[in-house]
């Protein structure tokens, strides 16, 4: 949140000055937005501020409803997401905690996409669809009602509003087709006599601090991961709350579905007659490829897990495919953990045959599956041939994209252009639309912009790129903006007791390292002490096509809860996220001159052996130490191996651990920092 004041100290604010730029509160604004975010707010945030607010401060106070208090850019948890107003203050007949959630829209003319009528150019000139403003705002209230318990102590504590102040009806009259309802109400400039009879039916002329407190310092739900949500895949309701533009190329893939299945030769399921005869291979001009493009946390698996689940609730069976072993057997493990007593034999095909490997395509006929999710697809590979693929099958010049696009109906990838880490792997936006259309497939593709990871921090995901080298831009020194906590160790012993006492406390929490140390198979029950720095040595987890009695599969270390007794590696963490993120950097990536360069020499994956080119094994590195850095959900703490590479992280990452004492108990390593993450609750 930017700014609290009631509406009576905006209304000093909202006077403009002469020759002043902007109003007085646009001004206190600039400053917050600054020094929270660490750049400048956009012109598109100065125009609301100057022109936006006044005009529900105005209202306000012509209602003599000074005491409402007003949050200005109010965090959503977890996430990057804002809800640009919140008005706080007491139910007029009961006196309880009332909140007004409004999205601001500056908005003069809006005309709805007619493939998805939640998606509508609102004028911006960029080319691109917004999400609807009813849709956006009343998302945003249920993901507050979601995570904000407070908010759900009454039946209507919560309503939302997109308010048009600039609009006529007639010129966004197509923006009332969508159902409204308490957490979306559309008004306009024609309709801000009923915007004002909302503030009087919603708010009384009295203080609205308490309820402005009650909601600043509500519990949070913890987020719901990617595990989660794949548990909750048969449950009408569950998975998470998309957003923005989640929630936006969602919709538009259902209604792609709907509308072409009885109109077009797609037979996508929802609509399939088993009488009737079968659809003939679609040329490809009929065949849209979905592409959905975004960073760590932003949301892709839980895209793919909601489609999965929102078409199975219609009838309809998609497929998910991954290029990741951990991934696909912790979604086939959880699956099989419903399966009811005798009925394991079916539950483990129907997971074998929902849950499928990139590589496991090439006998399939051409558009045989419906839907083909592809999660993961930044780990697509030149060919899906490899050393168990049957002789008659293999075709080493066909890409593995052109199978995937092949056998689908409609194919939708979900990928991030940073995180390919092996050197055949090719998956990246644009060799995905290229490919498409070289072979002349329609593309939608899609960028999701938000995160719902290290706190919805997408400073801290830009810090990393630029740390890295990902970014074209040199590291500069991490400023903490309060959503999450990044640290650096003293020792590896320092990093695993505060890794294992945040797993003690019951969050979710495990140390990973770069690829730099042997990794060993078991001898018997014992697994390898392969990581070793100094005394301090630990074992990797379990390897692929191994197991142990005392450590879980690699597929589960990162869900298992004995992982903590293992050191991860990137193939067994990519995709997943735990609240506590230890990261050591081993002598493969060191930092001199001012930037981090990589040592091939340093590292023991097997991928790089042969004639590999630099290039490819560099970048996969530090992809590779990328995805590692972007698993925390609350807070990352990180050790370099390196003595010259830790230093320079100590000038870089103002953050360290302490040590502190409550009340006479034993002592607790702590995080410190100049700012602390709400989501990090210490022992009282």
């Amino acid at each position: 949140m930017l700014l609290q004041l009631s509406a009576a100290e905006l209304g000093s604010l909202i006077i403009a000055e002469a020759g002043s730029a902007h109003l007085p509160l646009t001004e206190m604004l600039i400053k917050e937005h600054s020094d929270a975010k660490g750049r400048p707010p956009s012109p598109g945030d100065l125009a609301s501020w100057d022109n936006s607010i006044p005009v529900v401060v105005k209202a306000l106070l012509d209602l003599g409803l000074d005491e409402v208090e007003v949050q200005v850019e109010v965090d959503l948890p977890h996430t990057n997401s804002a809800v640009d107003l919140v008005l706080c203050g007491r139910q007029p007949s009961t006196g309880t905690d009332s909140y007004l959630a409004i999205e601001l829209k500056q908005v003069r003319h809006a005309t709805v996409d007619p493939r998805c009528p939640i998606a509508v150019d609102l004028g911006f000139g960029d080319g691109k669809n917004k999400l609807h403003p009813v849709r956006q705002v009343q998302r945003y209230c249920e993901y507050m009602m979601r995570y904000l318990p407070h908010l759900r102590e009454g039946d209507d504590r919560l309503f939302g509003v997109a308010l048009l102040h600039n609009a006529r009806d007639a010129d966004v009259e197509a923006l009332f087709d969508l159902d409204e309802s308490d957490h979306g109400f559309l008004y306009t400039l024609d309709d801000l006599d009923r915007f004002r009879r909302v503030l009087t039916s919603r708010f009384a002329a009295a203080s609205g601090k308490r309820a402005a407190e009650a909601l600043e310092h509500a519990r949070r739900e913890p987020l719901l991961k990617v595990t989660d949500v794949a548990r909750q895949r048969s449950v009408t309701g569950g998975g998470l709350t998309l957003l923005d533009e989640q929630y936006l190329a969602f919709d538009l893939i259902i209604r792609h579905l709907e509308k072409t299945a009885p109109l077009t030769r797609f037979n996508v399921g929802l609509f399939y007659d088993p009488d009737a005869a079968p659809n003939p291979a679609l040329d490809p001009g009929d065949k849209r490829v979905y592409i959905l493009r975004g960073g760590p946390g932003s949301g892709k698996s839980a895209v793919a897990l909601e489609l999965q689940r929102a078409l199975g609730l219609k009838g309809c069976e998609a497929v998910l495919a991954s290029g990741s072993h951990a991934y696909t057997e912790t979604l086939r493990e959880i699956m099989l953990s419903t399966a009811r007593r005798g009925e394991q034999k079916r539950m483990l095909d129907a997971a074998r045959r929902l849950f499928r490997y990139f590589n496991s395509f090439s006998d399939n006929r051409p558009d045989s599956i419906d839907v083909l999710i592809c999660d993961e697809a930044h780990r697509m590979r030149r060919s899906s041939t490899y050393r168990w693929t049957p002789k008659e099958l293999r075709d080493d010049e066909r890409p593995q994209a052109l199978d995937l696009i092949r056998v689908a109906k409609v194919p939708i990838f979900l990928l991030d252009d940073h995180q390919s880490i092996r050197p055949d792997e090719v998956g990246t936006a644009d060799y995905l639309r290229e490919l498409a259309e070289e072979n002349g497939y329609a593309v939608e593709m899609t960028d999701l912009e938000g995160t719902f990871r290290a706190g919805g921090s997408k400073k801290y995901q830009g810090w990393v790129q630029q740390l890295l080298g990902l970014s074209g831009s040199d590291p500069v020194t991490w400023r903490p903006d309060g959503r999450m906590t990044l640290t650096v160790a003293d020792s590896p012993e320092q990093m695993e007791r505060f890794i294992r006492e945040r797993h003690l406390e019951g969050s979710t929490a495990r140390i990973t390292a770069g690829f730099c140390w042997p990794w060993s198979n078991p001898v018997g029950e014992q697994l390898i002490d392969d990581v070793h720095i100094g005394n301090w040595r630990r074992p990797w987890n379990v390897k692929p096509q191994h197991s142990v009695s005392s450590a879980p599969r690699s597929d589960l270390w990162s869900t298992d809860r004995r992982g903590i007794d293992q050191i991860g590696c990137v193939y067994t963490a990519q995709t997943f996220e735990y609240d506590w993120n230890g990261v050591i950097i081993g002598p493969d990536l060191l930092f001199r001159n001012g930037k981090f360069r990589v040592d091939r020499t340093a590292s023991h994956d097997p991928g790089f052996r042969g004639p590999v080119d630099d290039a490819i094994v560099h970048r996969c590195i530090r992809n590779a130490y990328h995805v590692l850095l972007t698993r925390g959900v609350v807070g990352t703490v990180v050790y370099a191996v390196d003595p010259e590479t830790h230093n320079a992280l100590r000038r870089l990452i103002p953050g360290t651990i302490g040590l502190q004492n409550f009340d006479g108990a034993q002592a607790s390593l702590t995080a410190e920092g100049p700012q602390l993450p709400p989501e990090y609750k210490r022992r009282s």
